[in-house]
């Protein structure tokens, strides 16, 4: 072997020994028979480096994995004789190898046996075991060897080809003929002989069990023998959380629900008796995580059973099933109210079907309304905050307790189904114990209070959310606590002065102003909401709110150097919310004309300045910096247009001139030499806002900013300027006819030389932006030919008609990208129905015959045609409207062609070509559709032609 170019196989190697030691690699894999050197490396042990071994078993990975079936018999066996060698020469060692050499031993052996077990080493296991026996080294190897082929052959979470599926079921099909009951009985020797002198062993083999147990005969597993072993390791410091997750997989494997609940029934006795189900004396939460989730395992197991056993009618097996469940309801409701959320978190699995259960019973019994009640209790207290919860810097703990509020709130909901009743009374009992004494309970306390009565409105079924109305007990509790709310808010209740009121929490220390950047980002949205909701109700106030809020509107330069209250984020509600405030009022148009000029002229003031500062600069972070401050400008301006609607236009506001000066201002954006992108994105957007609310007043901006954003552009400049096009076309249709003649070819050219600009074959990013562009493009093809606007292409000269075109008929057929080829079909069969017919055209029908017939025939017949995607089938649906569409404007001339010239030269028979002329002249098009369906599902593509 080079010995130069293995010292780069040290990280602490300089950049020359690391290149040259990947070059070494490649030219290994590359070779025939070079990969033979690092066989005799591993087989005899010449290297004592880790890195060097662990690049021979590399390059020998990379020769079974994609080189197998081209090596020689010779070379296979020695493969072979490497791997049993070095396993050999492991038993001898006195230490093992690194773990990481072992995995990707592990690996390599079991990639050996996926490609030779049914083959060539059907005596793979037998080999090993006899060679390991009991060696502890050995052990390892193979219980490593025997997970990496569960993630190989088993694990559902790796997506397999149809091709693999299949092998990976003979595989497992074979190994249960011939060698599982010997590779469980080497199982229970490795728990017995090393549960004490090497737990790790043991816990390694009890994962294996666990990933095995799932497709292998339980029986061989769910024995006295086995079980009692098991148990036993239950009671053992280092092996019980392991035994723990094996008993969970045992108890999740499918089987007969009678079979399943003796199984269950029969584990819990042992458990109990041992002590496992006093939790309050466990202190191990390590353990007691794993033990809830082994709770959860049979509890859920158990409903199944009852569910099935239930739904066949075997009333006498689902009675002694659902005791069976309520006799596990004290352990769950321990594990639930345990104060740590991990274990609570796994038993919530259990609750929530055994609620489900309750809720399928005609009538519930004393104890299982003891039972409900219970679990209400425990999810109340759960819900609660801790001490250490850390409000204004979250990190991951906090990030946890939220989703596990979000299953409590699954299991409140299911409680409100079971017995709304219940739920409305002890939510009403904690709300009000809580809420009588709110200035002085501690703050979790008062916070689980309200946020309990925001889950019971959600929570409770109500009609068209009228939850004061109805169901008078229900009304009355609901309006008790909401009056209690209310009572407990330091505000006036006059009802003229109500909103301001409220509105002034929001404004002052209370919501924008508060000390925490959190509440005040929360504070932004929600008075948003609020006076999108109420603003009917604002008139009086609306001057007084925009005086109030004026600061909060301000944009921040980079340069001013002091923080903001509020986030650019957090500032879009607010412009919308200002927006709201002027659009609905009820002052006189220049009033509001007058406002909104107000709010827009110091964004538009500001834009001026910084897009003067962005093109002097130099430094690229300022750049960066100004940009982004730029794009806020804009993106603040576009916010406010969303108060608009259709009874509130801008028109009708008198808002037009200042939006049409906010368009004169933002621009010249477009021809700013630096930080394009980020400007571009934001004008645009901006744009597609003022197509909206501007409507034709738009229109004479639209042809600069277009010329301006097709300079230099890329893929995703064009990707995202294509729906602005595509959205001028659909609203203005004729209006805009002149324009789009005007740039069609511009805009398909700078397509064109995106799309050919050079990519290295692995940049999967710019092979997807380059797919999306086309995408993209070929959309903006049918927006053009289905707006009636056939003058637009027809007048682009017939050279540059038919490069497009051509384009087309390469995107239905070369691009094994279904939605772009039934958008290319689409606008074929569009194509054909503009220039089709006799009047249609000149030389289109030609190019018919000569190009879309083939299309239609050929794209079907591509090997990537692939008929279990949807959107293929779609495709497929849009190239029979094509031939149709075809047939409808040249008539027999077209039958004549398929079955007298296109058909015969395909060799296709004279009975297949006259079936298909037939059903072609069907007046369903549905008929068509279903025949080329079920010729390309039935038949390959020779049977087929």
């Amino acid at each position: 072997m080079d010995e130069q170019a293995l010292l780069g196989l040290n990280p602490n190697a300089d950049a020359r020994y690391r290149q040259r030691a990947m070059a070494y690699f490649e030219q290994l894999k590359e070779s025939q028979d070079a990969w033979e050197v690092c066989a005799e490396a591993l087989a005899k042990g010449i290297y004592n480096d880790d890195h060097v071994k662990f690049f021979c078993f590399q390059v020998l990975e990379h020769q079974i994995k994609f080189r197998h079936a081209g090596l020689s018999a010779v070379q296979q066996q020695l493969i072979r004789e490497t791997l049993m060698k070095w396993l050999q020469c492991q038993l001898m060692n006195a230490q093992p190898e690194k773990p990481f050499i072992r995995n990707k031993a592990a690996q390599v052996l079991a990639l050996t046996f996926i490609m030779e077990y049914l083959t060539l080493w059907p005596k793979f296991f037998f080999d090993i075991l006899s060679l390991v026996g009991l060696n502890p080294h050995g052990v390892d190897v193979y219980l490593r060897t025997l997970m990496a082929i569960d993630a190989e052959v088993v694990d559902r979470d790796i997506l397999h080809t149809p091709e693999e599926t299949r092998r990976n079921t003979l595989i497992k099909d074979s190994m249960r003929e011939q060698c599982i009951p010997s590779l469980v009985e080497s199982w229970f020797q490795i728990l017995q002989t090393y549960q004490q002198s090497h737990p790790e062993l043991t816990c390694q083999c009890l994962e294996v069990v666990g990933a095995y147990v799932s497709w292998i005969d339980l029986n061989l597993i769910a024995n006295d023998r086995f079980v009692n072993l098991l148990l036993s390791q239950m009671s053992v410091e280092e092996l019980r959380e392991e035994a723990c997750d094996c008993l969970f997989e045992i108890v999740n494997k499918g089987m007969d629900p009678v079979d399943k609940t003796k199984l269950v029934e029969s584990l819990c006795q042992v458990l109990q008796s041992a002590g496992f189900f006093n939790v309050e004396q466990e202190e191990d939460v390590d353990f007691l995580a794993k033990f809830s989730r082994l709770v959860n395992g049979m509890g859920q197991s158990l409903v199944l059973s009852w569910t099935k056993l239930a739904k066949a009618g075997n009333v006498k097996d689902a009675t002694e099933t659902l005791q069976a469940v309520e006799a596990k309801v004290p352990l769950l409701l321990q594990l639930l109210v345990h104060e740590d959320d991990d274990i609570s978190a796994n038993i919530v699995g259990f609750c929530y079907e055994y609620l489900h259960v309750l809720k399928q019973l005609p009538q519930l019994t004393d104890q299982q309304k003891t039972n409900i009640e219970a679990v209400m209790l425990a999810v109340m207290k759960k819900l609660t905050y801790d001490d250490e919860y850390n409000f204004e810097n979250e990190g991951e703990d906090e990030a946890m307790f939220v989703e596990y509020r979000k299953q409590l709130k699954m299991l409140l909901d299911r409680l409100a189904q079971v017995s709304p009743e219940l739920l409305l009374e002890a939510v009403r009992r904690v709300f009000t114990n809580t809420m009588q004494n709110w200035q002085t309970a501690p703050f979790m306390e008062v916070e689980v209070a309200i946020r309990l009565l925001y889950m019971l409105g959600e929570a409770l079924p109500a009609s068209h959310g009228a939850h004061f109305s109805g169901d008078t007990a229900k009304t009355s509790a609901l309006q008790d606590m909401m009056r209690t709310v209310s009572h407990t808010t330091p505000v006036s209740h006059d009802s003229c002065c109500f909103p301001l009121c409220v509105s002034m929490a929001f404004l002052d220390q209370r919501g924008l102003r508060h000390n925490s950047p959190k509440v005040r980002s929360r504070v932004a949205y929600l008075f948003s909401r609020f006076i999108k909701t109420l603003h009917k109700h604002m008139n009086t106030f609306i001057e007084d709110i925009l005086t109030r809020i004026q600061d909060l509107l301000e944009l921040a330069p980079p340069e001013n150097g002091f923080l903001a209250l509020l986030t650019s984020d957090d500032q879009l509600f607010m412009f919308e919310t200002a927006g709201v405030l002027i659009v609905n009022g009820e002052c006189p148009v220049e009033r509001k004309q007058a406002l909104m000029r107000s709010l827009l002229t110091p964004l538009m003031d500001a834009f001026r300045l910084l897009l003067a500062k962005l093109s002097q600069e130099t430094e690229e972070e300022r750049q960066t910096a100004l940009a982004d401050c730029l794009s806020h400008a804009v993106g603040f301006a576009s916010r406010t247009s969303k108060a608009f609607s259709n009874k509130q236009t801008v028109k009708q506001c008198g808002c037009t001139e200042v939006y049409r000066d906010c368009l004169h201002t933002f621009l010249p954006a477009l021809s700013c030499p630096v930080q394009r992108g980020v400007l571009r994105s934001s004008v645009r957007s901006f744009l597609h806002r003022m197509i909206i609310c501007l409507e034709e007043e738009v229109l004479p901006f639209i042809p600069a900013a277009s010329e301006h954003m097709l300079k230099d552009c890329e893929a995703k400049d064009l990707q995202e300027f294509i729906p602005l096009i595509s959205q001028i076309t659909a609203k203005f249709k004729r209006q805009v006819s002149p324009f789009l003649q005007q740039v069609f070819m511009p805009l398909v050219l700078a397509i064109f030389e995106v799309l050919a600009r050079p990519a290295e074959d692995n940049d999967q990013a710019a092979a997807l932006e380059k797919q999306m562009l086309r995408r993209s493009y070929f959309s903006f093809i049918q927006t053009v030919t289905g707006s009636g606007m056939n003058e637009v292409m027809a007048n682009q000269g017939a050279e540059n008609i038919e490069r497009v075109v051509f384009t087309i008929i390469q995107g239905a057929v070369d691009f094994p990208d279904p939605i772009a080829q039934k958008t290319c079909f689409i606008i074929l069969s569009k194509l054909v129905e503009l220039w089709g017919g006799k009047d249609g055209m000149v030389g289109f029908p030609d190019f018919i015959y000569k190009h879309i017939v083939p299309a239609c025939f050929l794209a079907p017949l591509k090997p990537t045609f692939d008929l279990s995607d949807a959107q293929t089938v779609l495709t497929l649906s849009e190239c029979a409207v094509t031939l149709k569409m075809i047939h409808l404007k040249r008539g027999p001339e077209f039958i004549q062609f398929l079955q007298q010239e296109y058909l015969p030269s395909l060799q296709v028979s004279p009975e297949i070509s006259q079936e298909l002329c037939q059903v072609l002249q069907q007046p369903d098009i549905k008929v068509l559709k279903n025949y080329i369906k079920v010729k390309c599902v039935c038949y390959s593509v020779c049977s087929w032609l």
